[in-house]
């Protein structure tokens, strides 16, 4: 009974029902070793040699295998198909044998599938193999590529940069890619121009819309009319002339469907339509995969197997009828260089199965089977057919042309079942609409005529999708590391999510800077897709793995020991010289832009801390101007003084820790004058001297309790606002938390009391008792373990084993999915517990 091992509890459920008794399957719960977060497990002076270590967690695993191959001696590796499951075989086989479960006589076979269904399954029993070891060589190349820069550039940048996380040798290249953007945003200058429109006609009494093409006998461009001046020549040049349609031209058009989804695309769309990010997209397509409903989800491949084409034009044309199925098959064939990666594309295994009849399964699962479900019929359907309409209009003498089009669907084809989103639609297509029927020669009816202002508009900031889809552009990364690459530069807070963009923070921002100026080679786009080029080149056993690290270590190793004599004041000068259009823009009153706006006579310059760095004045302690990297528009961060009370100046300003009012300027007899930050969910755009001096004031005191008389207050603390009381035998205040910031300011004595007593009567577990869960979500699919969502102090989080992560505030605890729940947990398990020693970003890439 030979021993079967996949990578979790999950699939190996799935297989074992279709393998059935004759076969023991076992979980391998994903990687069984990694390298140690210490500095030797790569080591260049000894050919590259490897020191690998099993997990804590691996070992019991690895135990329940070695025992299963004491009583069936025969081992079948059934991890992933790519080059990750590839290397998981490997280390499974390495580690069984140094364990000597695997004797002489035992034989070791890997089989693939790309889909887990009982026909792929059974019939990958009958192709067993070995372990690809060009696809391992390829696997170890980027382990000791992604350890050797983790490990010798990332203390470089703790040494240089105070608040630097970790550098990693693709994560460093995508953060620039969004600090590059940030910085293109900040450099644009909008560039005002006009559009006129004309509501116009028909005899008939039809009303349509048509723009300004030319004027005064020439061909209008987007910038033609600059200003309001001209546009108003424009309006009345069209007022002053009669209009009659010059000619009506109906040309056909079509439209063909996307090709199905690979990985890159399927998290594109995922994030356009849903606002899924990469991780929750990979980790929801992985449960649809185990459960046996879709192919293996990370891919470069777009083509199809024969028998789904067929079966997926039977169901279209079993639902849509034969029109809807083009006369012959269509054909998507790969772009992918990279064949360890090219599988076939992400489907589902039955095409008759659509999400109405996955009722089982998680809203997350269901929403995305049904776009990869619709996507996959539609790439086989007919296209369809338009009609496009173009009408020219113009005066007699010709000096005014306008030109309306539209459009006509004659048949929806594909459309029918689904349309591809799109990413940073900037202008609406106006040509999506029918036109009335008109001739040439017919007059035309002047009713409006309308100029309208534009401003050009800056690169819009990536999104998870637009950013992935770059990096394809670019060549870095692949489709097994897309999703990690994203999640890591966020977790190392590099980078911030808000409305679903990517935003670069102070610390990402010194990093790329920093690294463009003394390792501009290893953060260059081209570089990094030549090594990731070279490592596919190295899984198709055309290169030596050994010699590509020999020559990338040789030339890093020497630039890293050029920056170990560097002071932190050089690095400094550097970066100032290099940020200084950013730092110190000019000023719309033409004064010097790196003069202090406080004191007046100190000069602004980049500086350093823990969090990252700010711009500070060179007269510190005296004048203690801050403010962060990412200004204001006014280039001072948008501080500004809001008022006067008892003859001091109340001002807004941005410090490195965020907004905050401060009363007065600090001085030698006054370092530290009174401040307060903006409470979360106040914007600095909003403040006034009103709410500033009720920030300034706290905390407030609601009065003497009426038991003890001890004062109780209203204040906002680390975790929101709160009120607090201390009865003369108790050691420290009791604290009772307000759901809003404003009742800080608005609470009354007897809601306070009453808080405080419900606080005294119920506060909190003692150690070690159990809570309650507000929801089981059920086991974790991949390691095991409950997961289950909570109610913590400073709000729900979800919990598994030792892990805590904390719900995203608009996420609702109630309708919490499993899928989103492990997307929560694993981020936080990557990302390490507070207070851990963290690894210098070996594992990063």
């Amino acid at each position: 009974m030979p021993v079967v091992v996949v990578e979790s509890p999950a699939k190996a459920k799935t297989i074992n029902k279709y393998l059935g008794s004759d076969y023991t399957v076992l979980a391998s719960y994903g990687h069984v070793r990694d390298l140690p977060a210490k500095d030797g497990s790569v080591d260049p002076d000894h050919d590259f040699e490897m020191k690998w270590e099993i997990g804590a967690d691996s070992r019991k695993h690895i135990k329940a295998i070695a025992d299963a191959l004491a009583k069936d001696n025969a081992l079948i590796l059934a991890t992933d198909p790519d080059r990750e499951g590839e290397a998981i075989s490997w280390h499974l086989e390495e580690a069984l044998r140094k364990r000597r479960a695997i004797k002489k006589d035992t034989p070791v076979s890997r089989v693939v599938f790309n889909a887990i269904t009982k026909s792929a399954v059974t019939e990958a029993m009958k192709h067993p193999r070995e372990v690809d070891q060009p696809l391992v060589d390829a696997y170890l190349a980027r382990r000791a590529l992604d350890y050797l820069v983790g490990f010798n550039l990332s203390p470089v940048l703790w040494r240089k940069l105070p608040g630097a996380r970790s550098a990693g040798r693709v994560q460093s290249v995508c953060l620039r890619l969004i600090v590059e953007r940030e910085m293109e945003i900040e450099a644009f200058k909008p560039r005002e121009y006009w559009s006129v429109t004309a509501e116009l006609e028909t005899p008939r009494g039809q009303v349509f819309q048509a723009r300004l093409v030319s004027l005064a006998g020439r061909k209008l461009d987007r910038y033609d009319i600059p200003n309001e001046t001209e546009a108003s020549l424009a309006v009345q040049a069209i007022k002053s002339r009669d209009l009659s349609v010059l000619s009506v031209e109906a040309k056909p058009a079509s439209r063909n469907p996307s090709a199905p989804f690979m990985t890159s695309t399927l998290q594109q769309e995922a994030s356009r339509k849903f606002g899924f990010g990469a991780r929750q997209t990979m980790n929801t397509a992985q449960r649809l995969y185990e459960a046996g409903y879709i192919t293996y989800m990370r891919t470069d491949g777009i083509d199809m197997a024969p028998e789904a084409v067929e079966a997926a034009r039977a169901e279209i044309k079993t639902r849509y009828g034969a029109d809807y199925v083009p006369a012959s098959p269509r054909i998507y064939k790969n772009k992918a260089k990279n064949a360890q990666e090219a599988h076939e594309c992400i489907r589902p295994t039955d095409m008759s199965l659509d999400a109405g009849k996955l009722a089982k399964l998680e809203a997350d699962q269901r929403k995305l089977y049904d776009l990869i479900w619709k996507r996959t019929l539609a790439c086989q359907m007919e296209g369809a057919r338009l009609e496009r309409t173009a009408v020219e209009i113009g005066s007699a003498d010709g000096q005014v042309g306008l030109r309306a089009t539209g459009q006509v669907v004659l048949f929806d084809g594909f459309m029918k079942v689904y349309e591809e989103g799109r990413d940073d639609v900037l202008v609406e297509e106006d040509d999506d609409k029918r036109l009335p029927q008109m001739a040439a020669g017919e007059p035309t009816k002047k009713r409006a005529v309308t100029p309208d202002q534009h401003f050009t508009q800056p690169p819009p900031r990536y999104t998870e999708a637009s950013l992935v889809k770059r990096m394809e552009e670019l060549g870095i990364g692949r489709p097994s590391t897309y999703a990690s690459i994203v999640t890591t530069i966020q977790e190392r807070e590099y980078v911030r999510k808000e409305k679903n963009r990517l935003i670069p923070e102070d610390k990402g921002r010194i990093v790329t800077i920093f690294l463009l100026n003394f390792f501009r080679k290893y953060v260059g786009y081209e570089f990094t897709a030549q090594l990731e080029e070279q490592l596919d080149e190295i899984s198709a056993g055309e290169m030596d793995y050994k010699q590509v690290l020999a020559r990338f270590w040789r030339d890093f190793s020497a630039a890293i020991a050029e920056t170990t004599e560097l002071r932190i004041s050089e690095v400094l000068d550097v970066l100032d010289d290099a940020l200084a259009p950013q730092l110190y823009p000019e000023r719309e009153d033409g004064s010097d832009p790196r003069a202090c706006p406080v004191c007046k006579t100190g000069r602004l310059h980049l500086k350093t801390s823990r969090t990252g760095g700010f711009v500070g004045c060179s007269n510190y302690p005296e004048c203690r101007y801050t403010r962060p990297i990412g200004g204001g528009e006014d280039g001072n961060g948008g501080d500004r003084v809001l008022g006067v009370d008892n003859g001091d100046e109340i001002s807004l300003r941005s410090g490195r820790f965020g907004p905050y009012v401060q009363r007065g300027e600090a001085t030698e007899d006054n370092k530290k004058p009174p401040r307060a930050s903006l409470p979360k969910g106040w914007s600095p755009d909003e403040m006034d001297l009103e709410k500033a001096l009720m920030l300034l004031s706290l905390p407030r005191e609601i009065g003497p309790h009426p038991e003890d008389g001890q004062m109780i207050t209203a204040n906002i603390g680390r975790f929101g606002p709160y009120v607090a009381h201390q009865k003369p035998d108790e050691a420290k205040p009791v604290y009772a938390n307000l759901k809003d910031t404003n009742e800080v300011f608005e609470i009354g004595m007897n809601r306070a009391v009453e808080l405080l007593a419900e606080k005294r009567a119920n506060p909190g577990r003692g150690r070690g008792a159990a809570a309650k869960p507000l929801k089981a979500l059920g086991d974790h699919p991949q390691k095991g373990g409950a997961i289950n969502v909570m109610d913590g102090r400073y709000g729900p989080y979800v919990k598994w084993e030792k892990v805590n992560a904390t719900l995203p505030k608009e996420m609702d605890p109630a309708s919490v999915t499993l899928d989103q729940a492990v997307a929560l947990v694993d981020a936080k398990a990557a990302k390490g517990g507070k207070g851990r020693k963290k690894a210098a970003g070996g594992a990063t890439k």
